[in-house]
């Protein structure tokens, strides 16, 4: 008897244990008490009701789910619309798959996410495809394949994000990414040749704006150049024609001075610019004095080499 009574102790002990959960850094707890929520426990030890009575379920919040959309590479596609191949605006087939993370969210996310737990998957695909019937649609084919790469991975999570919002799944799309993207197989390799032209026409576009952008720089770097000469230069010339100007101002208040003492005065200053100049022409080869032709009256003949004729 006394055995009997320490087993059903042992199986009580051990039934009273369902109730006590542990909940790791990460995660958050539900607890629903006969079906209704009564907690929600954070990371730690979770100490409640026998198993029957209370239900615990425990989620990751800090964990990033990855749903793959759309169509299937090497799959059997002998379907009159395989899942993922969508028409675009201009009236062409395109094969997309997608990939959607999506987390949990915080609070009462939690208990939205554990009360819709088996809707979350099925509702995202069809918001997803929703999605990308509206975006490749209002696309030409061109655009679609050569740019639905890049814009899609923008503009798809929070679309996704928007439709699923009503269904209250508890989950925040955190990104999205295009894992394929192209015609069917029957008419690939006339896209593949027209994109290889389109990007090499880009290309081309590209390097004609590279070279246009350098052209007008050394343009603007040689306008630059010449305006900073042009500026030097003349204030240079200003500089030295103010100069010579107070340098003539000078030299005619000393002739009125001088002028008033000696009236020949003048003459002396002709004689002696006149000097300089003959000697800065002998000097140059322009002229050359003839002492050995002086005429009886004393007079100096002077004869002015004539310039020298370029060469052709």
């Amino acid at each position: 008897m006394k055995k009997l009574a320490a087993i059903i102790l042992l199986v009580l002990a051990g039934y009273a244990l369902t109730g006590v959960a542990q909940v790791r850094p990460g995660e958050r707890a539900v607890v629903r008490r006969f079906g209704r929520v009564v907690a929600q426990p954070g990371p730690g030890l979770w100490v409640g009701l026998p198993w029957g009575m209370d239900r615990v379920e425990r989620v990751p919040v800090n964990f990033v789910h990855r749903q793959y959309v759309g169509f299937q590479p090497g799959a059997d596609v002998d379907q009159f619309m395989p899942p993922g191949q969508m028409l675009t605006g201009d009236q062409n087939l395109v094969n997309v798959q997608v990939a959607v993370d999506y987390s949990v969210g915080e609070g009462d996310a939690v208990i939205d996410f554990v009360l819709s737990r088996d809707r979350v998957e099925p509702a995202i695909s069809r918001a997803t495809e929703a999605a990308l019937h509206e975006w490749v649609a209002a696309n030409g084919v061109d655009d679609v394949l050569l740019k639905g790469k890049v814009e899609l991975r923008q503009w798809l999570p929070p679309r996704v994000q928007e439709r699923i919002e009503p269904y209250r799944l508890g989950v925040r799309v955190q990104s999205a990414s295009v894992v394929y993207l192209g015609a069917p197989e029957d008419v690939k390799p006339d896209f593949e040749r027209v994109m290889i032209a389109q990007s090499q026409i880009n290309t081309k576009v590209n390097d004609a704006k590279q070279e246009s952008a350098r052209l007008m720089k050394n343009a603007e770097a040689d306008a630059n150049s010449w305006t900073q000469r042009a500026a030097g230069y003349a204030a240079g010339r200003r500089v030295l024609a103010e100069s010579e100007a107070q340098a003539f101002i000078a030299r005619l208040e000393q002739y009125q001075r001088l002028k008033a003492d000696n009236p020949d005065v003048l003459s002396a200053i002709w004689w002696a610019e006149m000097g300089k100049l003959l000697a800065a022409m002998k000097s140059n080869g322009q002229i050359d004095i003839l002492d050995d032709k002086i005429g009886a009256d004393g007079l100096d003949v002077t004869q002015f080499a004539r310039p020298k004729k370029k060469k052709d």
